[in-house]
């Protein structure tokens, strides 16, 4: 227990402890960790100038060694009655700071992990054809995105403009996206990077991966389908990314894990994931302040651990603050769909708001905030920074 009045149903309490970056006012951008709606700042409570820089990679460099003994310390601090007359002068009230991005991006990897994703998208796309590829059971699909638009929670998000060409156009035109869009995903940062040439096998994972944050992926699904054949995502995709300000440490999550789905066809044996690192991820999005989706990450076919070790089996290297995210997540049922293009199925079912609007997909003023909760120890939840986007129209619109 902290000695801090923390509401019993926090989910920032002692079991979360995740790190960001902030600035406070009249003050230059540092680490922190967030507990309740305050947050510690980590360079002055630990003495230690790694935190007094605005990003997370020094710190992040240092390895699983270093995150336990940084963990562990944090949590004396604010558990020990005794560190209170010093600790508590450090603790700033989140309404009264900036947060920022947490850590300078160095790569940016997206995946392809849910099958009812995939399923969906192939029986909207390919309605004549098996829903999913040949290939997908057998290996995470991914694409390589721009780590340079890789932005803060909170971030405003220019609608797209690009070239775009319905069915029934007889010739491409030019101008802002009219499908624009959402992918509710979960994102893991890397901590510590690799040699060129040495693939990170399954088992790694937890040495290599610092944390877990919330991606919303943004995406104009008519560039996108008229631009992806023949070499995939391309522009549909790299105008914004958004990420939380806060990154969740994975020791933090040892009560949410839980086994995978079943895989058939049983993976290479350089997939196998033994440890099984499902996660117990319980996303929820967020139209205009109207719920309209509960995407459950438990579902994912793919694991994050199965995920780094595809993405560097061919010896490509990772580097600190390499960010790779799972691909929209998304459940059983429509309530579960983490995408509108699932959600209104391709436009044909309007998406009903309780205001009596309806969307089909992203208008201009519009705000999406996606949040989730995991389990934690004793029947308790941990919480994550929720992120958020607000779309303001095309560039000369």
């Amino acid at each position: 227990m902290s000695w801090l009045d923390l509401p019993e149903d926090s989910l920032f309490g002692v079991a979360n402890l995740p790190y960001g970056v902030f600035e406070p006012e009249g003050g230059t951008p540092r680490a922190g960790v967030r507990i309740g709606d305050l947050v510690l700042d980590l360079a002055a409570a630990l003495a230690d100038p790694v935190f007094d820089r605005p990003d997370l990679n020094g710190f992040l460099a240092q390895g699983r060694a270093r995150w336990s003994e940084v963990r562990a310390s944090v949590r004396d601090l604010l558990t020990d009655p005794g560190h209170r007359p010093r600790i508590e002068p450090l603790l700033y009230p989140l309404d009264q700071v900036r947060l920022r991005l947490p850590f300078e991006v160095a790569d940016y990897v997206d995946f392809y992990a849910s099958e009812n994703h995939a399923t969906n998208l192939g029986r909207m796309f390919r309605p004549d054809s098996a829903p999913l590829t040949p290939n997908w059971k057998h290996l995470p699909i991914g694409y390589h995105g721009r780590s340079g638009t890789v932005v803060a929670s909170g971030t405003e998000i220019v609608r797209p403009r690009g070239q775009r060409k319905a069915p029934d156009e007889a010739a491409p035109t030019f101008g802002a996206s009219r499908r624009l869009d959402i992918e509710a995903e979960v994102g893991f940062v890397v901590g510590t990077g690799s040699a060129l040439g040495t693939p990170i096998p399954v088992g790694g994972f937890a040495e290599h991966v610092f944390g877990v944050c919330l991606v919303n992926d943004w995406s104009a699904r008519d560039l996108q389908a008229w631009e992806y054949v023949p070499l995939g995502p391309f522009l549909g995709k790299s105008f914004a990314t958004s990420v939380s300000p806060w990154i969740v440490p994975l020791e933090a999550l040892q009560h949410a894990r839980v086994a995978p789905p079943e895989r058939d066809p049983e993976p290479l044996p350089y997939l196998a994931d033994d440890e099984k690192w499902g996660l117990d991820l319980r996303l929820e999005v967020r139209l205009n302040g109207h719920l309209v989706s509960r995407p459950p990450f438990s579902s994912m076919y793919w694991t994050p651990a199965q995920m780094l070790a595809h993405l560097t089996v061919n010896g490509a290297s990772a580097r600190t603050g390499d960010l790779y995210a799972s691909g929209t997540v998304s459940g059983t049922e429509r309530d579960e769909y983490g995408s509108f293009i699932e959600l209104s199925w391709g436009g044909k079912t309007p998406v009903e708001l309780p205001d009596g609007e309806t969307r089909t997909f992203l208008e201009d003023g519009d705000e999406v905030r996606i949040t989730a909760i995991a389990p934690g120890p004793d029947g308790d939840f941990i919480g994550f920074g929720e992120v958020t986007g607000r779309v303001t129209p095309a560039l000369g619109d």
